[in-house]
């Protein structure tokens, strides 16, 4: 009897041993939480030194965290930035998805779908991947994940102990913004940096206080989010990721391959592999997300353009001494729904732009057109109606405001971002810049022959032009007040106008 009780008792006890290990050996998966802003810019955060905007929940995930100092969307536009986070591909490599309104390119898996079938519950709240269409591509539901009405709902019905991955997108800071929230709430005009293609007078910088009103917004909720995984326990098992689609809804930023428009909050916290307090100077590429995950996941990464996060947390060397960027169609705004086609490549001195259809206005048409109307590629706003406005009214001492956010530009742009941080002075053609210019050029088009953007062979390609657009508007011939009434091109200066604040037209 006494032999089988210590047998009985050394088995349980084997038992144990091999169920820690087995525990040891196979952690728990984590979570994944990824917070997305709608046009938020780098650097409009406080970890980043704004003066202005409060962010402590984006301050705090890079406090217990890492803060990424050069990370770039892949394409400054909705659609196309937020179809390269799901996939890991660069934007021509997504077919359809490359474009703004876009039917989504389903023949390729996104990390969602991977998570999924490797048993992870997953779900996404308000802005998934969009504007565009899915089901037309066969999915049953947004490729962000299936929608719930907020995050503590998905909770509730997840199965318990299932890792989950969730998506929030808020639609904060996009427009139109209500005009003075920023002032009301006690921000002051007075600590607002403009940048320097914005003419700097009080209406501007109301403009910015709006938006820096919405970002405050965001940040409020994901700190929300935030605090329920802490009451579940959940809190160090996940991966946090705050971010943007795309720069700040403002002309020569949002659509644009400059800073402003490209360069984005990245802040990511995970016990497991980022050190409380890591600051990362490497350039990073939204690519990169999809691949990060799947890793973290334990699955295997399938052909994919990213490169995992993980190892560069950790303090390894990794090739990101430059990052490539682009954009194809973003609104309808041309005759013909052209699109302006742009490819970049920036690094820790130089941005340099290439045009290759310079003949088209990159803010799109300035005669009134369907879509959001003149120069549509920029959103409405007091900001772009005041530079509109300023068309031939250039000052010898001030920079030509119109001319940068809404003139034609040369096929070729080069930039020095270390002394020209607003991208304001074109060295393209100065022959002092053109052995810098010529390298970036050749490294830009060795990018895009090896990712297979048709671009590299074909410059002036239609295929981009010729994707439908999906809100597939009616308005390309009707008469010119008729579109006028439709679309509010006329600028609303009135509306934003209140005493004490320089609103109105001059």
């Amino acid at each position: 009897m006494k032999s089988f009780q210590l047998l009985f008792f050394s088995l349980i006890l084997l038992f144990s041993c091999g169920k820690k290990e087995l525990e040891k050996a196979s952690p728990k998966p984590p979570n994944i939480l990824f917070l997305i802003a709608d046009d938020w810019s780098y650097p409009h955060a406080g970890v980043y030194g704004d003066r202005v905007v409060q962010t402590p929940n984006f301050d705090r995930l890079a406090k217990e965290g890492a803060l990424f100092t050069n990370a770039y969307t892949a394409s400054p536009s909705c659609s196309p930035s937020r179809a390269s986070i799901l996939l890991g591909r660069y934007p021509h490599q997504n077919e359809a998805g490359g474009n703004l309104w876009s039917e989504f390119p389903a023949q390729y898996p996104t990390y969602v779908s991977i998570l999924e079938q490797a048993g992870y519950f997953t779900g996404s709240t308000r802005k998934g991947w969009g504007p565009g269409e899915f089901a037309v591509s066969g999915l049953a539901h947004n490729p962000a994940g299936k929608q719930f009405e907020d995050f503590k709902t998905f909770l509730d019905q997840r199965p318990k102990d299932q890792p989950f991955t969730f998506w929030f997108g808020s639609s904060d800071p996009h427009r139109e913004y209500e005009p003075n929230t920023g002032i009301q709430s006690g921000m002051k005009l007075s600590d607002v940096i403009v940048p320097g293609f914005f003419p700097d007078n009080d209406c501007v910088r109301n403009d910015i206080l709006d938006y820096y009103f919405e970002i405050e917004r965001f940040d409020r909720e994901c700190g929300q989010l935030i605090r329920q995984l802490e009451e579940i326990g959940e809190l160090d098992n996940t991966i946090i990721v705050m971010t943007s689609d795309n720069g700040m809804p403002f002309p020569r930023a949002k659509a644009n391959l400059y800073d402003l428009g490209t360069r984005m909050p990245l802040a990511i916290r995970w016990p497991e592999k980022a050190k409380g307090g890591t600051v990362i100077d490497d350039f990073v590429n939204f690519v990169d997300f999809a691949p990060s995950f799947i890793e973290a996941a334990g699955q295997e990464v399938p052909d994919m353009s990213g490169q995992s996060l993980w190892a560069l947390l950790e303090g390894k060397k990794q090739n990101r001494d430059q990052v490539f960027l682009e954009r194809e169609r973003h609104a309808n705004v041309r005759k013909g729904n052209l699109s302006y086609p742009m490819r970049a490549v920036r690094n820790h001195q130089y941005l340099y732009i290439w045009n290759p259809i310079p003949e088209r206005n990159p803010a799109g048409d300035p005669t009134v057109h369907q879509s959001v109307g003149q120069y549509g590629d920029v959103d409405h706003s007091i900001t772009k109606f005041l530079i509109m406005n300023q068309e031939g009214k250039a000052k010898s001492s001030q920079p030509d405001y119109f001319a940068l956010s809404f003139g034609l530009r040369p096929e070729e742009e080069l930039y020095d971002v270390v002394n020209d941080p607003y991208q304001l002075n074109n060295l393209a053609a100065q022959p002092e810049f053109q052995a810098a210019k010529e390298q970036l050029k050749t490294q830009l088009l060795s990018w895009m022959t090896e990712t297979g953007d048709l671009r590299a062979t074909d410059p002036k390609s239609t295929y981009w032009d010729q994707l439908r657009y999906t809100p597939n508007y009616q308005m390309e011939d009707a008469p010119i007040q008729q579109r006028i009434e439709a679309y509010r091109i006329l600028p609303p200066f009135g509306k934003y106008s209140k005493e004490g604040i320089g609103c109105l037209e001059e």
